[in-house]
């Protein structure tokens, strides 16, 4: 059975295959599509419990490669939203291993100016969507097992395995606030704000970004916190409502949307409330 494209779309995303695993246990009905330009590969299927049709893409790492390719999914799918789900680094002390991180916010951290007198930072970051945090906080409340902090998130062009580097250092003095540190988030959250969409980051810790992070790698903790991640996404997906509508009667479904068959002159009277005369023509379907 194949999910109908009619159906409100949410675009999940990961750069490796590990994350994408996880993301896909939750999906069911999946089929597989190519982008006609690019040649990205998404699987679109059913979220169960939900009215979204999900479109699960691997993207590889980096910034870059995440917001070209996130741009150009936004503009084939048109979804309602964008998350990118993965791992990350901790950037605390009192965030641990397979804890999950949702983003508030998200940074680029490698934005400046070199000057004589050091670097001047230019920071760049892009809010997560409210809407989406607030279904995020909603779902954790119900997962017992799941330790979220809902922090800031750095986006770095490095794999941070020292805590004591100067980049460590330049994020402590810049972006004190954020809570991890991964390599994608932020192009998916600039593509999305260009695109109008909403967007947020979730990432399950499987690190320290420290010196002990092959260790930590090496016992399993990036698919616990892969796991952990895309549980927390597909929970929040359960709570989420976008602005501006129903995702149970997305446009062109009739009740709740714009019914794309009628055509012409038209005024909707249901739900609506109207002050001094109105001249219509009143039709067999009400």
């Amino acid at each position: 059975m194949s999910v109908p494209d009619t159906q409100p779309t949410v675009l999940v995303l990961t750069a490796l295959a590990l994350e994408y695993a996880a993301v896909r246990a939750h999906v069911e009905e999946r089929e597989e599509r190519t982008h006609p330009g690019d040649g990205t590969i998404v699987e679109l299927g059913r979220l169960p419990g939900t009215p979204w049709r999900i479109a699960a893409a691997e993207l590889g790492e980096g910034a870059r490669n995440s917001a070209a390719l996130t741009a150009s999914l936004i503009g084939w799918l048109r979804p309602r939203a964008v998350l990118f789900v993965g791992v990350a680094g901790s950037l605390k002390d009192d965030i641990d291993l397979g804890d999950v991180v949702v983003g508030t916010k998200v940074y680029a951290i490698h934005g400046g100016k070199q000057t004589p007198e050091g670097l001047l930072v230019r920071p760049e970051a892009w809010s997560g969507s409210n809407a989406l945090v607030q279904a995020a906080r909603s779902a954790v409340r119900d997962m017992p097992d799941v330790r979220a902090h809902f922090k800031p998130i750095a986006t770095g062009d490095v794999v941070l395995a020292d805590d004591a580097s100067g980049i460590t250092r330049h994020i402590r003095r810049h972006y004190q606030d954020a809570a991890a540190i991964e390599m994608e988030g932020s192009g998916a959250a600039h593509a999305a704000h260009l695109g109008g969409v909403e967007a947020l980051v979730v990432r399950g810790v499987s690190d320290h970004a420290d010196a002990g992070k092959s260790a930590d790698d090496g016992r399993g903790s990036q698919q616990r916190a892969a796991e952990r991640a895309a549980a927390v996404a597909c929970a929040l997906l359960r709570k989420y409502r976008p602005r501006g509508g129903d995702p149970e009667h997305p446009a062109g479904s009739g009740e709740g949307g714009a019914r794309e068959d009628r055509l012409g002159d038209h005024i909707d009277f249901r739900g609506g409330t109207f002050y001094g005369p109105v001249t219509g023509k009143r039709t067999g379907d009400g």
